[in-house]
Formats: structure tokens, C-alpha cells, sequence
């Protein structure tokens, strides 16, 4: 067994360590407003819950280990002391990835992940409507666990209100864990899927996807699309060029002799077998042909 004392490791391979040793861990769907009502969304592996009475949650946004900067996550409650946190499902798991990417300050991470905002009936940060089940919290405290990168922070939050999604409960009124189908973080790019087991997404890309919000409105507005194809679309630095798509187009040759006539509907059944493979790019010059 090979042994190490946490100081003697750099604090990167000590982070890879922890992560993938203690998994999988559920997932806080973090959503903030900032001072002045910029909506913000971020998803947190260090969380869970730790008393009923009174109902209390703790997720914690840590320093980055990189540049030891504070996430917009933790600069929103110091500032409103208030929070939503959204349970993750399988069929949102795309578009949660997407928000860890670190857009501006200031940018709607609703808008590019393609979530619908939905009013919160007692704190004003948005609930994420595509969730399960949706916490209303109000802040209790904030613990700092250290100032270098790394260093955690704890957000201790008391639940003022909670959104069950009636799909997800038997006949009871009990959460059937089944159909609530939740899935949870592991290390590196690893996740998984409560009823499935694990699974891997590609991290979102450092020079920053290009989120739902600057798709074509016939790809925005699928009816054949799901969110989680919508959220692997969104991974991109670019739109492919007119002339990429030409050439795709027209080294398919027979296979899709009617490609270029076929209705939007027709091109997104495609597409999403490509994305059925993860074959982004491609998926993406069969919409935009």
C-alpha cells in the first residue's frame, strides 16, 4: 500500500486523491443571485445533508487550487445569505456540466445551459424548474476552512421551503428513488447514475462553450432534442463554418442522399444519433446543413 502524509503532495494530486477516493457524492445545484439580481448556477460535490430538525444542508465552494480564487457561488451568499439548492437527474446531467464552466461575472448560467428559471416562493435566487426536487434555503453560517487554494467553505443553509416533483413519488407520497434517477460525482471525469452505475462526461471547455443561448432558435427550440443533447451542443468554442458543414455534407454521399431536403425534425433525429456517440461536431454540421 502506498502511503502519504497530505503536506508532502502537491495540492492538485491531493484534490485527485480525495475526489476520487470519497465517491460518488451528490451533487448541490447551487443557484445564486448577486447584489444586483444576476442570477448565477453551479454545481457542488462537496454536500450533503446533516440534520432534519431543524432541516439542514451544507455544500462548500472552495478556494481554486489553481489561482486560490473565490467562485461567484460564494461571493453571492456572503452578500444575500440566500440559496436554492436543485437535485441532479440523469436527464439534466449535460447542462449541469455545463454551468461548472467559469463564464464572466455576471453571465446567466440559465440562459446558457438552456434551464428554465422558475420563481422561488420564499428566497429570491431561481429554482431550476427541470429539477426534481428544488431546496429553498436561507444561510446560517459560513465556515472558512483555510485561505490558500483549496481551502473549502462551508455554507451552512436551513431549508425554508422544498418543491417535490410529483413524478418522482409512489403512491405513498414517498420519493421513489428509481424514477428520481439522480446521479452523483466521482473523480476526474467521472459520474454516476444511481440506477445505472458510472458513466464519463468531458469537462467543459476551458476557452468556454458557447451555451444554448447562441444556438440557431430550431436547435434552441427542439422537439426532438433533450437537454442533455442541448448540453453536450453547448460544449463547443464554435459553430462549425459554412464551409465544414458543406464538405460534411457532401461526404456523406449516398448514405443521406436526402439530407439536404430533410425538415428540421429529420436533422435532429440525426443529429442525435450522432451525439449518441459523442460525435458533437458532426451531430452539429448535420443541423446546421
Amino acid at each position: 500500500m502506498t502511503s502519504f502524509e497530505p503536506k508532502s503532495l502537491p495540492t492538485s494530486k491531493l484534490h485527485g486523491y480525495l475526489l476520487s477516493a470519497v465517491a460518488p457524492r451528490p451533487i448541490a445545484f447551487a443557484s445564486t443571485i448577486d447584489e444586483n439580481g444576476n442570477p448565477n448556477l453551479s454545481p457542488f460535490s462537496f454536500f450533503n445533508v446533516f440534520s432534519a430538525n431543524p432541516p439542514i444542508m451544507i455544500f462548500s465552494p472552495a478556494r481554486r487550487v489553481r489561482d486560490n480564487t473565490t467562485k461567484h457561488t460564494l461571493q453571492n451568499v456572503e452578500a444575500t445569505r440566500e440559496v436554492v439548492i436543485n437535485v441532479v437527474n440523469y436527464d439534466m446531467v449535460h447542462q449541469m456540466s455545463l454551468t461548472s464552466t467559469e463564464y464572466p461575472e455576471g453571465i446567466n448560467e440559465f440562459d446558457k445551459s438552456g434551464l428554465t428559471m422558475l420563481e422561488s416562493d420564499i428566497v429570491k435566487p431561481f429554482r431550476v424548474a427541470e429539477a426534481p426536487v428544488q431546496f429553498e434555503c436561507k444561510v446560517n453560517d459560513i465556515v472558512k476552512l483555510g485561505t490558500e487554494g483549496g481551502a473549502g467553505n462551508l455554507i451552512v443553509c436551513e431549508v425554508v421551503k422544498l418543491h417535490i416533483d410529483e413524478d418522482v413519488l409512489d403512491e405513498n407520497g414517498i420519493i421513489n428513488q428509481q424514477k428520481l434517477d439522480l446521479v452523483a460525482r466521482a473523480g476526474g471525469s467521472y459520474y454516476t447514475r444511481a440506477k445505472k452505475g458510472f458513466f464519463e462526461i468531458p469537462k467543459p471547455l476551458s476557452t468556454l462553450g458557447i451555451g444554448v443561448d447562441n444556438f440557431p432558435d430550431h436547435v434552441k427550440n427542439s422537439m426532438v432534442l433533450t437537454g442533455n443533447d442541448l448540453g453536450m451542443l453547448a460544449n463547443i468554442e464554435t459553430l462549425p463554418t459554412e464551409e465544414s458543414v458543406k464538405a460534411f455534407i457532401e461526404d456523406l454521399g449516398g448514405r443521406y442522399s436526402n439530407i439536404k431536403t430533410a425538415t428540421h425534425r429529420q436533422k435532429h433525429k440525426l443529429a442525435r444519433n450522432y451525439l449518441s456517440f459523442g460525435d458533437v461536431e458532426s451531430a452539429w454540421k448535420i443541423l446546421l446543413s
